[in-house]
Parts: C-alpha cells; sequence; structure tokens
C-alpha cells in the first residue's frame, strides 16, 4: 500500500530505549524508519545510548550514522541510558526523556508518538497528557513477566509493581497496541486498562530484510569448504547462549541426533562464550571435529546460514514468551533453512502446523529428539526445501511487505 496524502509530510516521534550505535538497535529500528521515510513520513527518533556513544571513536561512529538517517529523511537525536542502580537510573531517563520529547514535540509539531517498548511508552503517556499527541505502545515483550520468568525480580518486588502500574496507565490511554504475536492479544486484551477499551491493534512479528538474508550457492560451497563440512548434515545456531536459550538442551538434542548420524555437525554462530559450549560439547561427549564455534559480524551470518541444513532453537517456555517472536526463525526461514523449534513460544507453533516450515519438538527427551531428527532429515531432502522456507519468510516475515506495510496501516488509522 501507499501512505495516503494526509499522512504524507506528517512528523512522527519515534522513541526508542535502544542505542542505535548497538546493531541490535539499528538491525530492530532503523530498517523500518527508513522503508516509511521513503514512503513520506518525516521521523524524528529518540534514542537512549551507551556511553560508547559518546567517547572516542564512538563519537565518530555517531556523527556519520546522524548524517546518513538525515540523509534519509530521519532526524536523530540522543540521550545517555543509565543502568545503575536500576530503579532510580531508569526514573532518571524517563524524567530526561520527557524533558527532551516535549522540546521535540513543540519544536516539530509532532502529533504522534511511536513508543518501541515500556520506558519510552511511558514518556509517551507524559506527552499525550501534556500536549495531547496520539501514542502508539509498541509492545516488544511482556517487560515485568520477562523479568520475572528470568528469575531477576519477584512479583512482589518495588520494579515489578511499579512497571506494572506504569503498564495499567499506558493501557487504559495509547490510542494504539502493537504486539509481536497473535497469540498474546486475547490475553492482555483483558488485562487492567486494555479491558473493554476500543484500541487500534496490529500484530508485527519481528521482520528481516530478505534482501540481506537470502541462500546463496557461492556461500554454501565457501562456507562449507572453510568449515571442512564436506557432505555432512549440518544444523546451525545463531544467537545468544543461555538466559532465554536453552544452550544445554540444543547441545543435549545434538548429542542425540549425532547417535543416529554420526557425521553430523552442528555450528554455533554466537558472540557468547566459546568455553561454555566446548564445555558443554565435552560433557556430552560430542568430538571437537563435529561442532564448530564462530564469532563472525552481522553482515556474514546470511553467509555461514547458507552452508547449513536445518535452523536450531530452543527458548525457555513461560508466560512472557507467549508475546516474543524470535528474530533468528525468520533468518533461518529467508536462508532457505527448516526449523528444529520448541513449542510454546509466540507463535511459532503456527509455523510448523501451518506452514510446515519444520519440527516442532514438545518435550525435551530423547524419543522426542529421535522423532525430530528424523523429520528434519526428511523434509531437509525433499526437493524443494529450501524454496519452500524461502515462501514461509516472504509470506510471514518480509520487512517491506508485512512489517513496514502494516505500520503503515496502522499510521493512517492513528494519525
Amino acid at each position: 500500500m501507499q501512505l495516503k496524502g494526509r499522512l504524507e509530510g506528517r512528523r512522527v516521534l519515534f522513541i526508542s530505549y535502544n542505542g542505535m550505535l548497538d546493531p541490535l538497535g539499528q538491525t530492530q529500528v532503523i530498517p523500518y524508519l527508513r522503508e516509511l521515510a521513503k514512503r513520506g513520513v518525516q521521523f524524528t527518533l529518540l534514542s537512549f545510548e551507551r556511553e560508547a556513544a559518546f567517547e572516542g571513536e564512538g563519537v565518530r561512529k555517531r556523527e556519520e550514522l546522524k548524517r546518513q538517517l538525515r540523509e534519509q529523511g530521519i532526524e536523530w537525536h540522543w540521550l545517555r541510558y543509565h543502568q545503575r542502580p536500576s530503579v532510580p537510573a531508569t526514573i532518571y531517563d524517563v524524567v530526561a526523556g520527557i524533558r527532551k520529547a516535549k522540546s521535540l514535540v513543540r519544536r516539530n509539531r509532532i502529533g504522534m508518538v511511536h513508543a518501541r517498548s515500556h520506558i519510552p511508552a511511558t514518556i509517551a503517556l507524559a506527552l499525550k497528557r501534556s500536549l495531547g499527541t496520539k501514542m502508539i505502545f509498541d509492545l516488544r515483550g511482556l517487560m515485568a513477566e520477562e523479568y520475572v520468568d528470568a528469575e531477576h525480580w519477584r512479583k512482589d518486588s518495588v520494579p515489578y509493581r511499579i512497571t506494572k502500574a506504569a503498564e495499567r496507565r499506558i493501557f487504559a490511554e495509547t490510542d494504539a497496541v502493537v504486539t509481536l504475536t497473535e497469540r498474546i492479544w486475547p490475553i492482555i486484551s483483558e488485562w487492567e486498562g486494555l479491558r473493554g477499551r476500543d484500541v487500534h491493534h496490529e500484530v508485527i512479528p519481528c521482520c528481516v530484510d530478505l534482501s540481506l538474508f537470502n541462500f546463496s550457492d557461492d556461500d554454501r560451497t565457501k562456507r562449507r569448504a572453510e568449515l571442512g563440512l564436506g557432505d555432512k548434515f549440518t544444523i546451525v545456531y545463531s544467537g545468544s547462549l543461555d538466559g532465554w536459550y536453552l544452550t544445554e538442551k540444543m547441545a543435549e538434542f545434538f548429542a542425540a541426533f549425532m547417535r543416529r548420524r554420526p557425521e553430523a555437525h552442528l555450528v554455533w554462530l554466537t558472540n557468547g562464550s566459546h568455553d561454555r559450549v566446548k564445555e558443554l560439547m565435552k560433557t556430552r561427549n560430542v568430538p571437537l571435529d563435529r561442532f564448530s564455534v564462530l564469532s563472525v559480524p552481522a553482515r556474514l551470518v546470511p553467509s555461514y546460514l547458507s552452508a547449513a541444513d536445518a535452523g536450531l532453537s530452543f527458548i525457555k517456555r513461560c508466560v512472557s514468551k507467549l508475546a516474543s517472536s524470535p528474530t533468528k526463525n525468520a533468518e533461518y526461514l529467508a536462508c532457505g533453512l527448516p526449523l528444529i523449534i520448541n513449542a510454546g513460544i509466540g507463535d511459532s507453533d503456527a509455523l510448523i502446523h501451518d506452514w510446515k516450515a519444520g519440527a516442532l519438538l514438545e518435550e525435551f527427551n530423547d524419543d522426542e529428539y529421535a522423532r525430530i531428527g528424523t523429520l528434519i532429515e526428511t523434509m531437509a531432502a525433499q526437493p524443494g526445501a529450501r524454496e519452500s522456507a524461502r515462501a514461509v519468510a516472504e509470506r510471514v516475515f518480509d520487512l517491506q511487505t508485512v512489517g513496514v506495510e502494516r505500520y503503515a496501516a496502522l499510521y493512517e488509522r492513528v494519525y
């Protein structure tokens, strides 16, 4: 769709608590803003940057990114992110954010604020109350529940109660809510603040730029030769270790898979501890020549994904993960890899049940590992397997036709 004339040239304040100098902030925020800007939306971006952005090489990178964004029609402003002590630091950031955002809204005559996650939404709510701006609460996850599930907070703790109280106020006044999954909406729409409200809602999963993530025969040949893979069946895991990611279970699954397919290989693409991976594999009797651990620049990740035959991702199953859309699933599919995933994470079950995009693990045990191993080998060997996986990415996770289109439609409804 193309934006209607009434939205052309309107300015939106986009607030992100992710730093734009962090690769995660750049990949998750800027592609959407860049594409929406091409359609006529004028963005003022306010982000919270970590200390590295204000010293040494970080200053040069910051100014270069500011210039690039300006050329793309995005005006970027930043504040320092403060981490400790946790609650006072966050309160300080919110107060500073409100002050800065108010000046930007007044100066640029901004009519709508797009708040990416809870802290920016708290700032957006203050603007709505004082200046009458409309707001979109882009709910990236259930913040309070995530901290409880990660065992950082207790449900009776002060940070939990503060976060839930702020969330209720945001839900009660926001003009729109974006969720990452269909599955979470019937749950939170009954929560205090949203219950009974007629609020705009859009589901926008974590999407990927399909022009960057795609399968390459040349890269497959190059990377498999580099890693000495030959014709070994190769599974890849790309991402962080531990925390939400069940690193031990993934190692356990591969050890079971290798007992059936002794020549199989597991590639770990991670910036996490390589020693941690090696120890996990050693304790499961996986020889050194049956796995690789690599840290590669983000731009090379698609190249290494092309070398694999299936993509692996096991994530902790808990309440907060009903709202989660793992980006790695989209990246695997975009590079033609069928998925090996566990049940109960956001809308991911539908990728298997509805789209036949891989194998879904119901329980962590040897029988399930054997079933999933057989299934994924069969799927990967089918003619057109890569094309089928890619087609799912195009239908479900395309940055352009899914992410940008849905944001554009929501902007029209709200503004």
